[in-house]
């Protein structure tokens, strides 16, 4: 198994690509872990905030998760407030789909406003030939539907 990892940090309200693509769609991608840490850990600030990853880009940033949009691949929520006596609270929710394309993240603060570091792990696989003509229509799908 290949694991690939990409890290990064985020601004308030922004979107990251992490670029996958190849030119024949042959090579695979699984998301195996996602994870956040503040810019500024430990501050005096509550932050809350949420980060999703997509199949497309986005035309909005937003804090809305719907799980009925087949294009959302993954969600985290992140809360940590500034008082000692509640601790940090991260929700990760993510699909197992197999994709083939690129990834584009989105960050949203519901409070703090302050910047996202991200780590996300995929894993990486070889599609057969039927795997990958699924995938990439999938995808073609994804980009043509009305939004």
């Amino acid at each position: 198994m290949i694991i690939k990892t990409f890290r990064g940090q985020i601004a308030d309200g922004g979107q990251d690509i992490i670029v996958l693509h190849t030119n024949n769609g042959s090579t695979g991608y699984r998301i195996n872990k996602f994870q956040c840490i503040p810019a500024a850990p430990g501050s005096a600030t509550d932050v809350e905030a949420v980060m999703k990853i997509y199949k497309v880009p986005q035309t909005a940033v937003d804090a809305t998760v719907d799980f009925s949009d087949q294009t959302l691949l993954g969600c985290l929520y992140f809360q940590d407030e500034a008082t000692q006596h509640n601790p940090t609270s991260v929700d990760v929710i993510f699909d197992t789909e197999k994709f083939n394309q690129d990834l584009y993240l989105t960050y949203e603060s519901i409070s703090g406003g302050q910047s996202m570091n991200y780590y996300i792990e995929l894993e990486q696989f070889k599609l057969d030939p039927t795997e990958n003509m699924v995938a990439t229509l999938k995808d073609i799908r994804n980009i043509t539907a009305p939004g």
